[in-house]
């Protein structure tokens, strides 16, 4: 029900946007999310989005360099990575909550996209 697509190679310091379409049923109403999980480690939060687009959290990591948005009307999610890091590669998720706030627990997920960023 969640598709994510947008992955790929990357160079440091260059940008990639990754989307996450949803089918089967609306996401308009939910708080969405963006997750990764690298290599040996366990996954992390990313980013999330409030279902009116009125809030957005984000990870220290990824502060002012990522930018989540939505656009309702094409039941789809975005993550503008830019300048991205080599320490930014990872296996990307996007997941959806029905819960108050963007903490979640997240219900639904769609498969990973592959990032990898170059040095």
């Amino acid at each position: 029900q969640l598709q994510a697509s947008g992955g790929g190679l990357v160079q440091a310091g260059g940008s990639l946007r990754l989307s996450c379409a949803a089918s089967g049923r609306t996401f308009s109403s939910y708080a969405m999310g963006w997750f990764r999980q690298a290599p040996g480690k366990e996954r992390e939060f990313v980013a999330a989005i409030s279902w009116s687009s009125s809030s957005t959290y984000y990870a220290d990591s990824v502060k002012g360099r990522f930018t989540i948005s939505r656009d309702n009307a094409r039941n789809t999610v975005y993550l503008q990575m830019n300048s991205p890091e080599p320490e930014d590669t990872a296996v990307y998720y996007c997941a959806a909550t029905n819960s108050h706030g963007l903490g979640g627990p997240y219900d639904y997920w769609g498969q990973g996209t592959q990032v990898t960023v170059s040095s």
